[in-house]
């Protein structure tokens, strides 16, 4: 449980070393855009070979695939909630965030930490980690970090408040490792399957709602493009 917990908060330190680079050296929109189309392949291969693929060797694909819409709906009912409270444009790097809630800014942000913290909890059992999930747990977090606290910072939060935010995401990124870790244990047979397809499809629905869109604004049609590279280096990860 402290690996998979340390595990978790390197995974999602990304977000505020993303904040430093915002507040330093303020990335373009073309950057951040790549890393997150890349970012979202690797996970979407990290999803498809260590999440769907070992749930079905402990479950049925029917109860799997009806997990896995599980999932992905409470994610988005999440989503939908708080976007109505004034943090859909958690991610905008143009400074949206200034006619949002800023509770309900921190709160997503926490929300789209969860899913993938999860699921590094369960590679994290027996002291290893997959080193594709947890690249792209870096890729999709880092260009957060950037993209989010760049219209943070144009919407006029001070940098200490944007790093005390970042600081209580890593916080819960790191319990809910530890949380998977347990949760997803080799002895936990069938429960282990369902809770592995409920968190990939929260993980699909994070990556299609909140990483995608924003790539997809800046980069268009070159966005599958580069999906598909992350993809291709997800294959390669699993190999080591």
């Amino acid at each position: 449980m402290i690996t998979a917990f340390l595990w978790g908060a390197a995974g999602a330190s990304a977000l505020l070393v993303g904040a430093v680079i915002a507040y330093l050296s303020r990335p373009s929109r073309v950057l951040i855009a790549v890393v997150m189309a890349v970012g979202t392949g690797v996970l979407l291969g990290s999803v498809s070979y260590e999440l769907v693929d070992d749930a079905i060797a402990s479950s049925d694909v029917v109860w799997v695939a009806a997990l896995v819409l599980v999932g992905a709906g409470a994610f988005t009912f999440g989503d939908w909630l708080l976007a109505r409270r004034g943090g859909s444009e958690r991610k905008d790097p143009t400074g949206a965030q200034a006619d949002g809630s800023p509770l309900a800014i921190v709160l997503g942000s926490v929300l789209d930490g969860i899913p993938e913290s999860f699921v590094l909890g369960l590679t994290a059992i027996g002291g290893g980690i997959s080193a594709s999930l947890f690249v792209g747990i870096v890729l999709s977090n880092l260009p957060e970090g950037m993209a989010s606290s760049s219209g943070l910072r144009i919407a006029g939060w001070p940098r200490r408040r944007v790093f005390l935010m970042w600081g209580g995401v890593i916080l819960v990124s790191a319990v809910s490792a530890a949380l998977g870790s347990v949760l997803l244990g080799p002895d936990t047979g069938r429960a282990g399957a369902a809770a592995q397809a409920f968190a990939a499809g929260a993980l699909l629905a994070m990556l299609a709602d909140t990483l995608l869109p924003e790539a997809y604004e800046v980069e268009g049609v070159f966005t599958g493009t580069l999906v598909v590279v992350g993809f291709a280096a997800s294959l390669g990860l699993q190999a080591l």
